[in-house]
């Protein structure tokens, strides 16, 4: 019995122990075991519970790394050790969710083959066959400590990071984790804690993709690939990297975008597969805000904003764009418009190259308008709550972790800095409140007592002299160590009786604290500095100044030159006495008026009755319909070519159309309206094209010409087969002329298949490629085809015949007057050049009446530019075939409006000026094909988006903003502001043979 009630009795001890001093881990413990459990109470503080609860005088009780309690009336449990913080901010510890922590550096993961591509993955194993994808690749099992980059991160007020490999298209799980100095799994919080992707491939030593539209087609071929691998099961191939994928599905998915354009291309991947992507932003979102808002979509937003531009030389300052200098001074508003807009959003160091400049930008945000609760929430609640963490993290609350951070200042206050960062309890010394007292006189209140001394510095030592009550001068000794106080005098009647006192500094300046009198007697002192309220009734008598005024750039659609402040919309025109140009049976008409209403041509004829129209006086003026140009390379980001594959018909360059592109708005000005954006000529067959109507400030998908039919680009010749790319280039098929036919043949044969498979009903994985070569078997999708030599024209025509359908168009085909009764015969458009020849040796048969002639032989003709500057004036370039071919001036206008629409089968909405058809006009200062005609109106939908007379009003603005923003920029360095060199803009203009890799 007596066994059986020790037992028992020891049992009862144990229940009633601290169920902490028996926490169990896996690691072993080296030695005898001293197992402690602290209880810490930070009292008398301003505490932060979460970024929108504050609480005064109020205490924070923490033990074993969590909170226990918090509130204005807690009470100290027996053992606590007590941190009086006299007022001293608390704020829940800062979360920063994009971070490269404790992890090693990034590597390719293959060998690349010396002086040839590389296809394939080289990554040993059974994973993705693309080395960019990387779903697989868990930081956790990586993840290592590393102080001395946790204490940068700890002095900025940062308790948890989550941390990924900044590498490839799909990066794997991110880690969250602490940033104590314990053992990595000690500071792991979430092992897999959320999916990371970006537009970008890293270090893959891979070809494919090169391109921006590769990565996206990549990627949505990805996710299809996923959905066919979960259905089969392995049945068919094992994937490691899929297996990965399916499983980060379950977490957050947080995408990596290098401006406000890739951030709606990525929510446009996300609404196709149902994903809800945390953007990783890069500061500019400010540029769209309405196009983030009601998206379900939040932000991860860097601080690094530009430092201002050294413009001391005009010279130099005339190379730097003014949508540069316009991002230098909205930057710092990001957030705050953010906040205003409802946008949710976490703030991340990432992208400054000195961290520390972190709390300068961010009171840089402050001051022009984040407020201290969006800005607080930004760095605590949002970050937690976007991964999953806000139950454990975020906010100060019971049972939570204590991280936190001790402060002088609030976050809002200029002078904020981190004294102490505690850390799952655990405290790091970052900058001791060294509160080094105003000299001068105080007033000192010692029990019943009242006293006046004075403090003064010799060698930063402390002087103290004290009058008593009759003006008695006494002197006594002071120690300041940090904010705590330590100073004794004798009483003026016995010179060896001392009072004693001890204390500390608030942050409001005030000494307090409890000591002795001379009899021994305990009490409460307090003393002020006598200065502080004269001083405060001085700056209440006077007058308040007014602050400066902070003029800030207009936010414009596009952002920079020539963009608008508000949405042009479309209105009711009348064109009066115009020359029209009608394209249609009734040929030209002479002073003849044209109605728009509503977006569409409402009438043309004399004296048109039009109340409430705005009336444009045309008189000797020539009205025709908008220029198309079916063959452009304008307003494409990242790549215009995916050209490391036969085949990349997966690939749309409607996902990276730059609607910014300043083409478009000079193209306006040349009367262009429509312009068909074709891939390059790298491969056989190229990437989907993306027709769009020159909406100037739209955005991309609004440009997008609605209902239109799908296009995809074919290439012939010289460029497909790497004739002159290099002996490196040897290894991707086809080499040869012979190779091309056999690379289409090949592809439309499995197209075939693919489609009977479809047909039966039975599973099959979905191929982003074969389903854009089936739509051109089921003539739902309609070739371009890059072309100059008869033979392989005449060869493609053979094949799309056996295969069932027609090749739409040759482009270019230079030697298209040589077989134009075939191309008739086969039912192919040609687009060509008015004059381009002798600039390599395939087009060496070129000649300047090749588009009259085929014109001549019934072959619907169009000119087109492939070149930016050439898309300027393709009125001048129709003229050609006048001057080279005898084409009447009326036809050879329909080479750049009406024939191109028929090309793009979209001659029932634009081409002509018809009743009905789409209001895409262009009002010429003369005749339309004179090398002296000006577009002076050029209106799409009826929407005035080129006008001469306001682009003049345009140009002297902007010339007043560049000389604002200059002097600005100027006024800045003066003023000591960190600058930066000028840089000037490449701006990329595209031709169908550019082919670099833009994917990193």
């Amino acid at each position: 019995m007596k066994q059986l009630f020790f037992s028992l009795s020891i049992s009862s001890l144990l229940f009633l122990l601290p169920k902490e001093l028996f926490a169990q881990k896996s690691f072993p413990q080296s030695g005898v075991t001293s197992p402690q459990s602290r209880t810490y109470a930070f009292t008398n503080a301003t505490i932060y519970t979460r970024f929108d609860q504050k609480l005064d005088k109020a205490t924070l009780l923490i033990k074993d790394g969590r909170v226990v309690a918090v509130g204005q009336q807690v009470p100290l449990p027996n053992g606590a050790i007590e941190y009086p913080l006299n007022g001293q901010i608390i704020y829940p510890s800062f979360i920063d969710l994009y971070s490269n922590y404790g992890l090693p550096t990034p590597k390719a993961v293959g060998v690349k083959p010396k002086k040839q591509p590389q296809m394939l993955s080289n990554k040993k194993g059974a994973y993705s066959w693309n080395e960019a994808l990387k779903p697989e690749w868990n930081a956790a099992e990586y993840f290592e400590p590393a102080d001395a980059e946790a204490t940068t991160y700890r002095k900025l007020g940062f308790g948890a990071l989550l941390t990924h490999q900044m590498d490839g298209i799909s990066r794997g799980s991110s880690t969250f984790v602490l940033l104590g100095k314990e053992r990595a799994h000690e500071m792991i919080l979430a092992q897999q804690a959320a999916h990371h992707l970006s537009f970008r491939k890293g270090m893959s030593t891979q070809n494919y993709p090169n391109s921006l539209m590769g990565i996206i087609a990549l990627l949505r071929q990805t996710y299809l690939d996923n959905q066919w691998y979960h259905k089969q099961a392995g049945n068919e191939e094992t994937n490691l990297s899929l297996e990965a994928w399916d499983k980060l599905l379950q977490l957050p998915q947080i995408f990596e975008v290098r401006n406000h354009l890739e951030a709606q291309r990525a929510i446009r991947l996300g609404k196709e597969f149902e994903q809800a992507y945390i953007l990783k932003g890069a500061g500019d979102e400010y540029k769209r805000l309405n196009a983030f808002k009601n998206n379900n979509t939040a932000f991860i937003v860097p601080l690094n904003f530009p430092e201002v531009y050294d413009l001391s030389d005009p010279f130099e300052a005339t190379q730097i764009a003014l949508h540069r200098l316009q991002h230098w001074e909205l930057a710092p508003t990001n957030p705050a418009r953010l906040a205003q807009a409802g946008i949710p959003f976490a703030l991340s160091i990432d992208g400054l190259k000195k961290p520390d400049d972190f709390l300068k930008k961010l009171q840089q945000a402050i001051q022009v308008g984040l407020t201290e609760e969006a800005a607080l929430k930004a760095l605590t609640h949002t970050p937690a709550s976007l991964i999953g963490m806000e139950q454990q993290i975020g906010s100060l609350e019971k049972g939570k972790i204590a991280n936190f951070i001790i402060c002088s200042k609030p976050i809002s206050d200029k002078d904020f800095k981190v004294h102490q960062n505690w850390i799952k309890g655990r405290l790091y010394e970052i900058n001791p409140i060294l509160q080094r007292p105003k000299e001068g006189r105080y007033e000192l209140k010692a029990g019943p007592e009242n006293y006046r001394f004075d403090l003064s510095y010799k060698k930063d030592k402390a002087n103290f002299r004290l009058f008593t009550k009759d003006s008695t001068e006494v002197k006594g000794k002071i120690n300041i160590q940090k904010n705590d106080l330590r100073f004794h005098f004798p009483v003026a009647e016995d010179k060896k009786a001392f009072i004693r006192l001890a204390g500390a500094i608030g942050v409001d300046g005030r000494w307090t604290g409890r000591g002795t009198l001379a009899n021994g007697e305990w009490v409460a002192w307090s003393a002020n500095y006598m200065d502080d309220n004269e001083k405060a009734d001085a700056v209440e008598n006077q007058p308040t100044k007014p602050k400066p005024s902070s003029e800030l750039a207009e936010i414009r659609f596009p952002f920079g030159a020539y963009g608008w402040t508000e949405r042009p919309q479309a209105k009711t025109y009348v064109f009066r006495n115009a020359t029209i140009w009608t394209n249609e049976k009734e040929g030209i008409l002479k002073d003849t008026d044209l109605l728009i209403r509503d977006g569409k041509i409402a009438a043309i004829g004399k004296d048109l009755k039009a109340p409430g129209s705005i009336t444009i006086d045309a008189t000797g003026k020539h009205l025709t319909a908008g220029i198309i140009d079916e063959h452009s390379h304008i307003a494409v980001n990242r790549g215009v070519n995916e050209g490391t594959q036969a085949s990349s018909a997966e690939v749309r360059i409607g996902d990276v159309i730059n609607p910014e592109d300043i083409n478009i708005y000079r193209q306006l000005a040349g009367g262009v309206t429509c312009s068909q954006l074709l891939h390059g000529s790298a491969n056989p067959i190229g990437g989907q094209s993306a027709l769009i109507k020159l909406r100037w400030g739209f955005t991309a998908e609004e440009m997008k010409l609605a209902g239109a039919d799908g296009f995809i680009k074919f290439a012939l010749g010289e460029n497909v087969k790497q004739s002159n790319w290099g002996d490196q280039w040897k290894t991707r098929f086809p080499q040869t002329r012979m190779g091309v036919e056999q690379v289409f043949e090949d592809y439309f044969t499995r197209a075939r298949e693919y489609g009977q498979l479809k047909k039966s009903g039975k599973p099959y994985r979905k191929d982003l490629d074969l389903e854009a070569l089936l739509e051109v078997i089921e003539s739902k999708r309609f070739i371009t085809c890059h072309s100059y030599q008869q033979g392989e024209i005449n060869m493609l025509m053979k094949v799309a015949e056996r295969h069932g359908f027609r090749v739409n168009t040759f482009t270019h085909v230079l030697e298209g007057y040589k077989i134009a009764d075939k191309m008739v015969a086969h039912g192919a458009g040609g687009s060509t050049f008015s004059d381009w020849w002798a600039y390599k040796y395939e087009v060496i048969d070129a000649i300047p009446h090749n588009g009259a002639l085929m014109h001549e032989q019934g072959v619907v003709t169009a000119f087109n530019s492939d070149d930016a500057e050439m898309g300027r004036r393709l009125n001048q370039e129709a003229a050609k075939a006048v001057q080279f071919g005898n084409v009447s001036e009326e036809e050879a206008l329909k080479f750049v409006t009406l024939y191109p629409a028929k090309l793009l089968h979209i001659d029932e909405q634009v081409g002509s000026l018809k009743i009905g058809k789409d209001a895409d006009v262009v009002l010429w200062s003369d005749h339309p094909l004179s090398i002296y005609a000006k577009a002076e109106k050029t209106l799409i939908d009826g929407i005035l988006f080129f006008d001469r007379e306001a682009d003049q009003q345009m140009q002297q603005l902007i010339q007043e903003e560049r000389a604002r923003l200059v002097q600005k920029s100027l006024a800045a360095k003066a003023g000591g502001a960190t600058t930066q060199k000028v840089k000037a803009d490449h701006h990329h203009l595209y031709h169908c043979d550019h082919n670099e890799d833009e994917a990193r």
